[in-house]
């Protein structure tokens, strides 16, 4: 249908080693690198600092966040205190994390310039020997609120990082506030803090794999768990260890003339503000049915003949936007009573859509200030008569590519058959 293309949180640029996760002695040197950068979160929210004006992500050395992470081995963790014993070695620990808050090993950025790139699991016999030999960034992410910390040792532990002492602020901002400013590299690298609580039987979890898999402490080989039935997240193939990811589909709904989208606007977010529709997907629910199914809910379209754009995986918390096209007849009613979800939606033709991607402010979105700013619409000459989202965001590129002709749609008779609903 169109070019592919990369967008906001997707197309990740690190090499993420997924082959040696669970190695405790390569992450342990790799931690221990100079050359390892940190992105911290307290409570979901991401440590920012400030440049040209604007809030962008914070990257500290290990040896800045030191007080944090905690006394090694950060992996491999033993029952008390250092490695784990050759007893203790098997597949629930792997790369094991049970004491301090999980770290997630992200990946590495790499420089392959010299063709070297990063190496086969074979060749990590000697981890810090290896690891010497990488070319890149290794970047790791966690979250200081599990460490129950007063504000003023956080503080304490922040004007001793490298960045504060070379005269640059720190601070704390909402998530979503500073991806607005973010560019492809750090929306790609973004990561949020995940559930403490196993799924499978509600013991508290911990880290494994550098981050990426949780794992249930009643399997640990010292645990007691007399009394208790067996996790289930000990056996088979299953989700429950894996951090979650939520499909979600969001799309725009052409007319028959291909001149039109159709647009909603959200209860939450009051004032002249217009976006693609979206919902979860359900159980058992394809994605063409589950567009037809949430356009029907949210507006009571009937739609067909949907066509899959492009993805972006949206961490607030843990979402996988599927961006489609769809079509639908213009000339029936709009309704937005069925789910309630809408307190608005219409269908909006291509000279009204590029009216307002050519203003300054029309795809200009900053949540915490939404509603004060979608009030002054239209009361100010110079303002738009709405808004949509950015390009940022996924809704923001459907509309845009349609609009502005990337993608194209023919024209259809209302009279034509149509897929069931």
């Amino acid at each position: 249908m169109t070019e592919q293309r990369t967008i906001m949180f997707a197309g990740s640029p690190l090499n993420r080693l997924s082959w040696l996760r669970n190695s405790h002695s390569f992450l342990n040197s790799i931690i221990a690198s100079p050359k390892s950068r940190w992105l911290l979160f307290k409570s979901g929210n991401p440590l920012t600092t400030k440049t040209e004006g604007k809030s962008i992500l914070a990257y500290l050395s290990t040896k800045d966040v030191s007080p944090f992470i905690g006394q090694a081995p950060h992996f491999g963790q033993g029952r008390e205190s250092g490695l784990l014993t050759s007893e203790e070695q098997i597949s629930a620990t792997e790369a094991v994390r049970h004491r301090g808050s999980p770290i997630v090993f992200l990946g590495l950025h790499e420089n392959t310039s010299s063709g070297s790139g990063a190496l086969p699991s074979s060749e990590f016999v000697d981890a810090d020997k290896a690891v010497a030999k990488l070319e890149g960034v290794p970047y790791f992410a966690m979250d200081i609120s599990d460490l129950e910390l007063e504000e003023p040792a956080i503080q304490a532990t922040l004007n001793e990082t490298e960045v504060v002492k070379a005269g640059t602020s720190l601070a704390w901002l909402d998530a979503r506030s500073v991806m607005t400013n973010a560019d492809l590299f750090d929306g790609a690298i973004f990561a949020e803090a995940r559930s403490m609580f196993c799924p499978g039987c509600g013991a508290k979890q911990h880290s494994l794999w550098g981050g990426w898999k949780l794992g249930c402490s009643t399997l640990m080989p010292w645990v007691d768990n007399a009394g208790r039935k067996p996790c289930p997240s000990g056996k088979g193939l299953h989700n429950f260890t894996h951090p979650r990811s939520d499909p979600v589909v969001i799309m725009l709904a052409v007319d028959e003339t291909g001149e039109k989208i159709l647009l909603g606007q959200n209860n939450r977010f009051k004032g002249q503000f217009y976006s693609a529709l979206a919902g979860f997907i359900e159980p058992g629910e394809t994605f063409e049915d589950a567009v037809k199914r949430e356009m029907w809910e949210e507006a009571g379209v009937k739609a067909w003949d949907v066509q899959y754009h492009s993805g972006q995986p949206w961490p607030f918390p843990a979402s996988l936007m599927c961006g489609f096209y769809a079509r639908a007849d213009s000339t029936q009613p709009v309704r937005t009573d069925l789910d309630n979800e809408l307190s608005d939606a219409r269908w909006f033709t291509r000279q009204e859509v590029m009216s307002v991607l050519t203003h300054a402010t029309g795809s200009y979105l900053d949540l915490a200030k939404l509603a004060e700013a979608s009030a002054q619409l239209n009361k100010d000459a110079n303002e738009p008569p709405f808004r949509v989202p950015p390009t940022t965001a996924i809704a923001g590129v459907l509309i845009k590519d349609w609009a502005e002709g990337k993608v194209q749609f023919p024209t259809f008779s209302v009279n034509s058959p149509k897929g069931n609903l």
